[in-house]
């Protein structure tokens, strides 16, 4: 649920500087980048003083907080078209809507440099005869258009840009916290609260790098705002809403997790364990059995809405839950009923 395929950064200019112009001034403080790169950035409102978008002549003042999201410099490693099925739920010619299938790869990486959803969209736009469309793409790299993403096993629906100015736009919509995202789990345990915003830094495991952590001193990691309201109750899992505000790798998982609500079957942080409930042979089966149905942690991206990058129109798409969700919410409804059955 992060978003890595742009470079965010934030520098407060201190009491001794001088009148400086805000290139220059990102170009000492920025290693690896050049003018040009920040004069386009700057170009198309992506830089910001004091929360104002700013053009390259700006000049940075003393206390002055500087902001710049910036895309990253094209990668090595080069995307091979795919013939990879594409549920696309919106497209016109700045962004394209898809929705993701779990256990989907988003982009190339570690383990996985083929068959990822990026793949399937090079493979999308290299069997189409449109020229205008395949050369929107900047340097032909298919991650350029990718705005965020979520998890392997998270299902849902994920925005792509078309084009460097959509990216841009979008990029500056999510650092600006104005895209909506809401998603929906089932978590283990009876959730107290019908609802609560969780505010607390996420960052990567001290002692494990593959694993997320909540540090609720925020004395680690990066602020993670979540918000959850109940939507069922199943005497052991809970069916609930998220609609997040910044977007931290595993983001929902580790906020839920911190107040001891594990997504169900979520294996990387035990929720494929039977935590709630007793220990007699037929609920251990009946258990098993959810888990068979649904074989990833229960989380679905339902909801992405934005304001379109050229039109400014509205965009609000809703996804329906997977099958391997509804049964399993099935299941456990019915199982729910049953256990309250005088």
């Amino acid at each position: 649920m992060g978003n890595k395929l742009n470079e965010h950064f934030r520098f407060v200019a201190n009491k001794e500087q001088g009148f400086l112009r805000v290139d220059k001034f990102l170009v000492d403080k920025i290693i690896g980048t050049s003018r040009n790169r920040i004069q386009q950035a700057a170009n198309v409102g992506s830089i910001c003083a004091n929360n104002h978008p700013i053009k390259s002549n700006y000049k940075v003042k003393p206390g002055d907080i500087i902001t710049i999201v910036m895309n990253q410099p094209h990668r090595e490693v080069e995307i091979a078209p795919e013939n990879i099925p594409l549920n696309i739920v919106y497209e016109d010619d700045d962004v394209i809507v898809v929705d993701k299938p779990a256990e989907l790869v988003v982009h190339p990486g570690h383990d996985n440099y083929t068959g990822t959803l990026v793949n399937a969209i090079a493979g999308y736009y290299s069997s189409t005869t449109s020229s205008i469309i395949q050369s929107t793409f900047y340097n032909e790299d298919f991650r350029s258009g990718l705005v965020h993403r979520i998890d392997k096993g998270t299902s849902g629906l994920l925005v792509f840009a078309k084009n460097l100015n959509a990216k841009t736009n979008l990029d500056m919509q999510f650092f600006r916290k104005t895209i909506r995202r809401n998603y929906w789990a089932v978590v283990w345990g009876n959730v107290k609260k019908e609802e609560e915003t969780i505010k607390c830094n996420i960052g990567r495991n001290l002692h494990n790098r593959m694993l997320m952590d909540v540090f609720p001193n925020n004395n680690h990691g990066k602020p993670a705002i979540t918000h959850y309201k109940v939507l069922e109750r199943f005497e052991y899992v809970t069916l609930i809403e998220c609609s997040l505000e910044t977007g931290r790798t595993h983001q929902i998982r580790v906020h839920m997790k911190y107040i001891g609500h594990v997504l169900f079957n979520d294996r990387r942080y035990g929720g494929n364990e039977i935590l709630k409930g007793n220990h007699h042979t037929k609920y251990k089966q009946f258990v098993q059995n959810c888990f068979a149905i649904c074989q990833r942690q229960a989380l679905h991206a339902r909801v992405l809405g934005f304001t379109h990058p050229k039109t400014g129109k509205e965009i609000l798409l809703e996804s329906p839950l997977p099958k391997d969700m509804i049964l399993l919410i099935e299941r456990w409804r019915n199982f729910s009923k049953n256990l309250n059955k005088p």
